[in-house]
């Protein structure tokens, strides 16, 4: 049974005919299914919904406080500009830069890591540089980095064969033909990195809006990523191997499924660097990318209060028709806890949820409704184990951050305690990532809605035996974490495509400032697309700001 047709019978038939190959297993440790609001969000289309009861005027009103939304209040607020407000779905913002705490440790839901940033990522430099991470001048070549962020070594390791490497391109038993191409895949992205249009623009830069828009690099973005690597003569299965977790990691789809714009885009758009650590090195924390959120929510309420209503679903977006609405937008919000429907009239609209709701949500708008058809979303799921201490290793190897399994169904783990500056010798928490890439994304999703618990506990924890032999034994807990729409996944056509562009224009009182804008989800991008949202509403409200974009 290949990995395919083990996920849909044990993955979506249920827990019997999984368990029951095991003999007498280890009984499964306790936890809970948890993920987004799946029953608040699954109204939507929310015809069902008691009418507005009440209407409140808000001049600029931001749906969703994931990064995106968070970034163009922070932009907002550090232009001195307080009347706004941020509403969002979950009962706590920070949309895929959530976090859980235990007693042990924090841990993240979603995304665990920024890498450094590029000179032309300025508004990630100026955010690291108000919240103290990044030291000295943002706009430095090579600026220094607070040490408790740059993540400890080792950084990351590779289980193949029974064994750990270093690193995550296979290296034992790879002949010379294979090291071969390893080395001219190297070299290509290289020379895509140095590659300059005639505007200066880079090749692949970050954030991509900066990228250049030549039509011979716009052309890659028509054929897959693996279709690319064939072209190139690029046959390595071990190459090919890395290439596609890759795309996994980043994007939730394989390399099959990935437009070779983004597969390039991944491997030729950093260039940070820093005076105190590698250009490989990367920012992280325990709670995973959480510490950006929550520097983010708490500068906007240093400046101008508390901006932020959750557990709030926004289901419909209008032309306003209350009296008096002219041309403001017409939001109503469905408040759950308070069981009724507000009215919010706002002078300007800034949508930083996912583009999948669009067309659930938006009422008129066929032209936006169309493009956010174009999406294709991947099923992700998190699962974070709580350890009564680190496993024993097969290979006797001491552990890594970031640790991926050759061949595996998931992503691999980190590790939560690894950050500690002293070695960790007690209980710990990992981080389980899985992309449900197997199967087509609505499968993916009917998996995640119908499979208990228990099921991916097992799944997860016999993918995690290979490695450590006792890990059932230490697990005292396992909490899994759905997300059926986890990013956009950047398939041919998309990156180059009018629907995406659709989204990136400066409306007269509407804009998008979500990663999807972008076609794919990095906090670099989300956070570009917060901010350019922001910098835009001020202009059309003739307000007074420095772009952090410039």
């Amino acid at each position: 049974m290949d990995r395919r047709e083990f996920m849909v019978s044990a993955g979506i038939a249920g827990t019997a005919s999984l368990l029951g190959c095991r003999g007498t297993p280890t009984p499964l440790p306790p936890g809970e299914l948890l993920g987004a609001s799946l029953a608040l969000g699954h109204r939507l289309p929310a015809h069902d919904l008691a009418p507005p009861d009440s209407t409140q005027h808000v001049p600029v009103l931001i749906v969703g406080a994931g990064i995106g939304g968070l970034s163009a209040g922070w932009k907002l607020a550090k232009s001195g500009f307080a009347d706004f407000l941020i509403v969002d779905l979950e009962s706590e913002a920070g949309g895929n830069s959530r976090a859980g705490r235990n007693t042990i440790s924090a841990y993240p839901w979603g995304a665990h890591y920024l890498p450094l940033p590029t000179r032309e990522a300025t508004a990630v430099r100026e955010l690291l540089a108000e919240l103290g991470v990044l030291q000295g001048d943002p706009r430095a070549v090579r600026p220094s980095y607070d040490e408790r962020y740059l993540c400890a070594t080792p950084q990351e390791r590779l289980y193949r064969n029974g064994r750990w490497q270093e690193g995550l391109l296979p290296q034992s038993g790879v002949g010379a033909s294979e090291r071969g191409q390893y080395q001219r895949f190297a070299d290509l992205m290289a020379a895509f990195r140095r590659q300059r249009d005639t505007l200066g623009r880079r090749a692949f830069a970050l954030p991509m809006a900066l990228s250049s828009r030549s039509a011979e690099l716009l052309a890659l973005d028509q054929l897959s990523m693996r279709d690319w690597l064939l072209a190139q003569r690029l046959d390595s299965p071990h190459l090919h191997w890395y290439v596609n977790y890759a795309c996994r990691d980043d994007y939730g789809a394989g390399s099959s499924a990935v437009s070779a714009w983004a597969g390039i885009h991944y491997f030729a758009c950093r260039d940070g660097e820093a005076q105190n650590a590698a250009s490989d090195s990367v920012l992280t924390a325990p709670e995973g990318n959480a510490w950006l959120s929550n520097g983010l929510l708490r500068s906007i309420r240093e400046r101008v209060g508390a901006r932020l209503l959750t557990g709030a679903l926004a289901f419909r977006v209008a032309a306003g028709s209350a009296p008096a609405a002219g041309r403001r937008i017409e939001v109503h919000l469905w408040l759950p806890d308070e069981r009724r429907t507000l009215r919010v009239l706002t002078e300007q609209l800034i949508w930083a949820a996912p583009l999948f709701l669009v067309p659930k949500v938006f009422a008129g708008y066929p032209d936006l409704r169309v493009a956010a058809g174009s999406y294709s979303y991947a099923p992700w799921l998190v699962a974070n184990l709580t350890l009564s201490r680190f496993p024993d290793d097969r290979a006797g190897a001491p552990p890594a951050w970031d640790n991926v399994l050759y061949d595996s169904p998931g992503l691999g783990y980190v590790v939560a305690t690894h950050q500690h500056l002293r070695a960790w010798r007690g209980p710990t928490v990992l981080t389980y990532y899985r992309a449900l890439d197997e199967v087509s994304p609505q499968q993916g999703r009917e998996a995640l809605r119908d499979a208990a618990r228990e099921v991916w506990a097992e799944q997860i924890l016999a993918d995690l035996e290979r490695p450590h032999p006792d890990i059932r034994q230490l697990t005292t807990r396992l909490d899994v974490f759905r997300n059926g729409h986890a990013m956009a996944r950047p398939v041919p056509g998309l990156i180059s495509g009018a629907a995406r562009r659709r989204f990136a224009v400066d409306g007269t009182n509407l804009r998008f400032a979500h990663a999807d804008v972008s076609g794919f989800s990095l906090f670099e991008e989300a956070q570009y697309r917060g901010v350019l949202a922001a910098e835009r509403t001020l202009r059309r409200l003739g307000a007074r700001f420095t772009s952090s974009l410039a």
